[in-house]
């Protein structure tokens, strides 16, 4: 195959992925605009409170669109939701008109006498609780998420390999069986409740021994609060919690992916060589097997960033998982419907990176 064959073939694979990557998150924008439009209540009472005068909740109707037909609904949405929107810039009446208390934007050019074509962030519309922008909550919130879930893959890649390791190259051992069976039993048991377990014991029972009480935060205020700094004591039980599934993973992928790639001939020929037992494992052996590994941990990280939602509420950690809960609590739509864009937008965007890469590096994986 010629290397313009190649090329194009790697180009038709990275557009392919990246459209359905866009499949999906409008898939999930319209299955999240569906559900949530047919819940009952009244946004505009639940913001201004059962009190609120006819005339006050048919102002925030008009606002949100919803005295609209649903279809208008949704494309006022999706409009919305888009980076490259469409607006009308002269009649504050429209469905789509260009106001600047909803968008930060930039002008691209006219669409004849009314309308504009705008680059802006996404809106997400205004908390019902609040008043505050959906994407100024999550924009505080998404960092929290982000480095519990880094946590949580950094501890489990790095016990999981080791562990996997050991246990392949010790294979049938007391080791290697207790391995199996921790691995299985931390798969087994869900989130919240070995969260629940580790939070009471470590940071109940034994907190005068662990000090591992814990305030809901990586960033708290100084004694004088003069300012903030990072309690990393706060990381580590929700960390180890939320790390436990992708661990039991990682020691199963790493212990079979080792096994396989030792019982090879180019493997027998480097100890036949006489090269060292460890040189032969980790410079060799190893290299190989982390392949899969690596694929399986990029593919859970995105997972922890949209599962730590529980793990979130059982260890008060204020992440956009703690807010979601809070949001569903309160009947907070905005909020709710944000975050789980923005958990699959980031799920997707991930996801279709890996893909990406997985086609650079393996050429088959392009194939259909």
């Amino acid at each position: 195959m010629s290397k313009l064959s190649i090329s194009e073939n790697l180009e038709k694979f990275i557009i392919k992925r990246i459209l359905y990557g866009a499949f999906v998150l409008l898939g999930t924008a319209t299955v999240v605009f569906l559900l949530f439009n047919v819940l009952p209540g009244d946004p505009a009472r639940m913001m201004l409170g059962q009190h609120a005068d006819e005339q006050s909740i048919a102002i925030i109707n008009k606002d949100l669109g919803r005295n609209k037909p649903l279809a208008t609904q949704y494309f006022m949405y999706l409009n919305d939701l888009s980076p490259v929107s469409i607006h009308n810039k002269t009649n504050a009446e429209s469905a789509i008109y260009l106001s600047n208390e909803k968008y930060t934007y930039s002008r691209l050019f006219d669409l004849g006498k009314n309308d504009v074509l705008v680059l802006k962030y996404p809106y997400l519309r205004r908390s019902y609780q609040t008043k505050i922008r959906v994407a100024d909550i999550i924009k505080e919130t998404l960092p929290e998420t982000a480095i519990l879930a880094l946590a949580s893959i950094v501890i489990a890649s790095l016990f999981g390999i080791i562990i996997g390791v050991f246990s392949a190259l010790y294979k049938d051992s007391w080791f290697d069986k207790s391995s199996l069976v921790f691995a299985i039993l931390w798969m087994s048991g869900p989130s919240f409740y070995i969260g629940l377990i580790l939070a009471y014991v470590f940071g109940h029972v034994l907190s005068e021994y662990t000090h591992l009480n814990f305030s809901g935060s990586l960033f708290v205020m100084d004694d004088y609060g003069n300012g903030e700094y990072l309690e990393l004591k706060n990381l580590i039980l929700p960390a180890i919690t939320l790390g436990l599934r992708p661990l039991a993973i990682i020691i199963q992928l790493t212990r079979s992916s080792m096994l396989d790639i030792v019982s090879q001939d180019y493997i027998r020929t480097a100890k036949a060589k006489g090269l060292g037992f460890y040189t032969v494992v980790f410079r060799h052996a190893l290299k190989n097997a982390l392949t899969p590994v690596m694929t399986a941990i990029s593919g859970w990280f995105a997972s922890l960033l949209a599962g730590s939602v529980f793990v979130e509420d059982v260890f008060d950690w204020k992440g956009i998982g703690k807010e979601t809960v809070y949001a569903l609590q309160k009947y907070d739509l905005p909020v709710v419907m944000g975050s789980v864009l923005v958990i699959a937008l980031i799920f997707v965007v991930i996801n279709t990176l890996v893909d990406i890469l997985y086609g650079i590096l393996d050429p088959r994986v392009r194939v259909g």
